[in-house]
């Protein structure tokens, strides 16, 4: 009895002293050390290559600026009212007096806006008219030449009382269509803004007026 008893405190003895010595073993976490927030003045942000301030840009500045008009003087001197022909570029918004294959003048242009587009194929120049007013677009003025309304359509806008339809001039007019259309001085705002017509430089206008006749050829490609 007293054996048995001796043999089971001595189990019981090392069972204790294997517990302890696994429990050591175990590695205790230990809590975060706290973080030292910054109480300083925070650094400033490197600076960039861009200004933070630029100015607003005009709507005008937006615009596409159309390179001026280009003159080849030794080609032109050759061209007559007998070999010249005309091209129109409405996705290059140029206009091209030609001899042949070469360029005389090369001449930015503003052609028929959206709603408006102007007619593409071959023509003739079939009239010139170096003072042409249009019949369709202009004012209503008053007695005194005063302008009552503008940029209007005759066939669309009532005249105001008191006033009279004046065209809207049509300088150094090369007529392409029976509808009215054709190549004129206008303003170039730089993309499609007319009502059909070909607007153009009034140099360049000028140019192409000597230098082409009734029946000369022009092709306008889209």
């Amino acid at each position: 009895m007293i054996s048995s008893i001796l043999r089971f405190t001595l189990v019981v003895a090392i069972l204790l002293c294997a517990f302890d010595s696994a429990f050591g073993q175990i590695p205790r976490r230990t809590p975060p050390r706290p973080v030292a927030t910054p109480t300083g003045p925070r650094p400033k942000p490197a600076p960039t290559n861009a200004p933070l301030n630029q100015p607003m840009r005009k709507a005008s500045d937006l615009i596409k600026t159309q390179a001026p008009i280009a003159t080849n003087n030794a080609i032109l001197q050759s061209v007559t009212p007998d070999n010249a022909h005309v091209l129109v570029s409405l996705t290059k918004q140029r206009a091209y007096l030609m001899v042949g294959d070469q360029v005389a003048v090369d001449s930015p242009i503003s052609s028929g806006k959206r709603g408006h587009t102007s007619p593409t194929g071959h023509f003739s120049i079939m009239e010139k008219d170096k003072d042409h007013h249009s019949n369709l677009y202009g004012d209503y003025k008053d007695s005194q030449g005063r302008t009552v309304r503008g940029g209007i359509s005759a066939h669309i806008d009532s005249a105001p009382s008191g006033t009279h339809f004046v065209g809207a001039s049509m300088k150094w007019f090369m007529r392409l269509t029976g509808e009215g259309v054709g190549m004129h001085v206008g303003i170039l705002p730089g993309y499609p803004a007319s009502h059909g017509c070909i607007r153009m430089p009034e140099p360049a206008a000028a140019l192409f007026y000597s230098k082409v006749k009734v029946g000369t050829p022009a092709v306008v490609e889209p």
